[in-house]
């Protein structure tokens, strides 16, 4: 894979050579990026073990240890669309359903300015190639100081329950796996948002267990691309003593969004 970007925005920088595992995942490298986005259009997920190395996973680690303190805490219940429920629906039917999702999170604001999580975030490397894999012109920092960089807590119990993203892609990494539980389960195009279809149905399948699901192993380093509009998800309750440690990289495909005020003090408490 010797085709490489010539750009200065991708070319890789010493800092980054200390974050990402370049030998294994060559991001600046145009074969390396397509074979990247065949793979997501295919299975509607990519996962890249190991993509974060060695050191640059046990500093966020201790960066989430020494400052899990700050954390936000919430539990909820919720439908699977993320929607207000519908009085047209019985509160049995997969549109009002409720599933329960509980977790801990600290915001932009609350990571270290020097941290890996911020230079990854900010590297026009890391950007170039994201637009790249997910087929987007350009990869936007939120313009509120919270909703850009998110690492989650995960203890002893909690979960994320079954939903549909109303973005059309999420952008993980994981950090610190838990002893046991945590398992990333998905069923892939289950419904189709742009037309309508919620395909409640199979949706009810999915939550009564009747339907096969597909799962995904990780381990702490990974960087995971996920289509999850239209793909069912959950991850099931963390097993243990070890709190399972994620960030989400959020991105706007148009500059100078935010997350909406009423989102903001749901997730994280506070406006600012």
């Amino acid at each position: 894979m010797e085709n490489t970007v010539s750009s200065s925005d991708a070319q890789m920088d010493v800092a980054m050579r200390g974050i990402i595992d370049i030998e294994q995942h060559p991001i600046d490298c145009l074969d390396f990026r397509a074979e990247c986005k065949r793979a997501l259009d295919e299975k509607g997920v990519l996962v890249m073990p190991g993509f974060l190395t060695a050191s640059a996973i046990a500093s966020i680690a201790r960066e989430g240890e020494e400052n899990q303190g700050l954390a936000y805490y919430t539990t909820s219940d919720h439908n699977i669309y993320l929607s207000p429920k519908d009085p047209e629906f019985p509160d049995d039917h997969p549109r009002n359903r409720t599933v329960s999702s509980s977790k801990g999170c600290i915001t932009t604001d609350q990571i270290p300015a020097d941290s890996s999580l911020q230079a990854l975030y900010n590297s026009g490397a890391f950007k170039a190639f994201l637009c790249a894999v997910l087929g987007e012109a350009a990869m936007h920092e939120y313009a509120d100081p919270l909703s850009s960089i998110n690492l989650h807590y995960a203890a002893q119990g909690q979960e994320l329950g079954w939903h549909y993203d109303n973005s059309s892609f999420a952008i993980t990494l994981l950090i610190q796996k838990p002893t046991d539980g945590a398992i990333f389960e998905y069923v892939k195009d289950l419904r189709n948002a742009d037309e309508g279809d919620m395909n409640y149905d199979q949706s009810a399948a999915v939550l009564d267990g009747k339907m096969p699901v597909k799962s995904l192993s990780m381990e702490a380093g990974a960087l995971v691309l996920f289509r999850g509009r239209n793909s069912l998800h959950r991850v099931t309750p963390t097993i243990g003593d070890t709190t399972r440690m994620l960030v989400v990289l959020a991105y706007n495909t148009e500059p100078g969004v935010s997350l909406s005020e009423s989102a903001r003090m749901t997730f994280y408490g506070r406006l600012a």
